[in-house]
């Protein structure tokens, strides 16, 4: 059989939004298939500093990190995508300016503002990444730094569609819902990343399998031919998979593992 590549996104595919544990049965799954000869990355939206865990637990042949802007390939960085440095502090200065508030993202760390984000979901989030360590004491105001994408939270009195004109034509926005925005810099999505990944291995697009769950596993799902839905997930995906599985808490990764015949 020829050889196969795997790619899963993490949130909400590999780790639990529940328990945020990755399953011992997901873990097992692909150190067995790639025992078999199959290759497996990671493909997420996170930036590579928010991954050690996921490093750490999962077996994989390599990291697609920032929804396509960074491609790490057996321990080598092979593709790294940055926003321009006057493009950034545009960003930086627009943001508020909206309405909005946010976390900056790179390969090596993420940046908050220096005050205490307004908005609930936000706050709550740099308190989580804030106790694993993941939070840069750089801040928003401080420079040294390159960013990769960012992402925004929107409230009542955000300004939003002046906002997404601003950052057009060199960002794709992805709605996350919840009043929640991914923003990433325009020819750079999982499936961009699938694709280059792809040719730098040697695997045809008809042996890659994707895997996933929210709106920005959208790219991947319409470039793939092999898509696997976990159970729990955002109907945009629908009408691309061809193999829906059970969630995150049932096994689904083990499972459709071993009923799509990768074990």
């Amino acid at each position: 059989m020829s050889r196969k590549a795997l790619f899963f996104d993490v949130d909400g595919t590999l780790l639990s939004e529940k328990t945020r544990r990755v399953p011992e049965s997901a873990v097992q799954a692909l150190r067995q298939t790639r025992e078999k000869g199959n290759l497996v990355f990671i493909n997420s939206g996170r930036t590579f500093c928010l991954l050690q865990e996921i490093r750490r637990l999962v077996p994989a042949d390599g990291f697609l990190c920032g929804c396509g802007t960074c491609v790490i390939l057996d321990g080598e960085t092979v593709y790294h995508r940055r926003i321009p440095a006057q493009r950034a502090r545009q960003i930086k200065a627009a943001i508020p300016e909206y309405g909005f508030d946010g976390v900056l993202e790179a390969m090596e760390g993420i940046y908050f503002r220096k005050e205490r984000p307004w908005i609930r979901p936000l706050a709550q989030l740099k308190d989580r990444l804030a106790e694993e360590g993941a939070v840069s004491p750089l801040t928003w105001e401080d420079g040294g730094y390159a960013i990769d994408k960012f992402c925004v939270y929107a409230d009542a009195d955000s300004r939003r569609q002046e906002f997404f004109d601003f950052l057009q034509p060199d960002f794709q926005v992805i709605d996350r819902g919840g009043d929640f925005y991914e923003c990433v810099p325009a020819g750079c999505s999982k499936a961009t990343a699938i694709e280059w990944t792809l040719k730098r291995c040697g695997i045809p697009k008809e042996d890659a399998y994707v895997f996933g769950d929210s709106s920005n596993d959208l790219p991947m799902f319409e470039y793939a031919e092999n898509t696997v839905l976990m159970g729990s997930h955002d109907a945009v995906l629908e009408p691309y998979a061809t193999f829906v599985t059970r969630t995150v808490e049932e096994d689904g990764i083990a499972y459709a593992c071993q009923q799509l015949g990768l074990l």
